[in-house]
């Protein structure tokens, strides 16, 4: 079963069925859009759909790395960069349905909405912390920040993962449903917790020099 899942994720088509599996839900709203399928209001239903979707596949992109050392797959790897370049798109396709659909793209009110309401606040600042991720996610950034600092800026994925659960308890606030949330918040502690026990037992086997040679 390993070894067949191992040749599926190197096949040339995992890709272009990745990226037609990470375009659908974008492809599902506009049809949805272009068919008045979308319940009785369109908008909030785009808005929110966009939120979710970025929240799931930044929990994706994230869960990469461990599910590639626990199950030992590296070529899970190769798809981690696609994941997180959807999940900017997502955030980018949330902001803007939320600056068109539900301010008008009324800019002054639209920054006048985020520094008076904490939710859209905090979610924004996730965007902001999300864009030079996205921007730098190339080889090219690699080289040209180095691969210490390349990874100290990408280790910010985390921090946005808990403005993006934050964001979405505070929108989920006022109807006091937290199920959803609970979920993300659940599997965003877990990876979390994993990424703090695998660098713990990285540094202790460095220390009693287990990789000194």
């Amino acid at each position: 079963m390993n070894a067949t899942l191992r040749k599926v994720l190197q096949h040339s088509g995992a890709k272009p069925v990745l990226w037609l599996l990470g375009l659908a839900p974008f492809a599902w709203l506009v049809w949805g859009a272009a068919n008045e399928a979308l319940g009785a209001n369109p908008a909030e239903y785009v808005i929110r759909a966009t939120g979710d979707w970025t929240l799931r596949l930044l929990c994706i992109t994230l869960a990469v790395t461990p599910l590639r050392v626990t199950l030992g797959m590296p070529e899970l790897l190769r798809f981690r960069r696609m994941l997180g370049l959807f999940t900017y798109f997502y955030v980018v396709l949330h902001l803007l349905c939320y600056s068109w659909l539900d301010m008008g793209f009324a800019w002054g009110d639209v920054a006048t909405d985020i520094a008076k309401r904490p939710f859209i606040l905090v979610g924004f600042t996730a965007f902001v912390l999300l864009t030079p991720l996205a921007l730098t996610s190339f080889h090219r950034a690699i080289r040209w920040l180095g691969a210490k600092r390349w990874q100290w800026l990408h280790r910010l994925v985390y921090l946005v993962a808990v403005l993006a659960v934050l964001h979405f308890f505070w929108m989920r606030a006022g109807k006091s449903d937290f199920a959803e949330v609970f979920v993300y918040a659940f599997v965003l502690c877990v990876l979390l917790a994993w990424r703090v026990i695998h660098a713990s037992l990285w540094r202790r086997l460095f220390s009693l020099g287990g990789f000194s040679r």
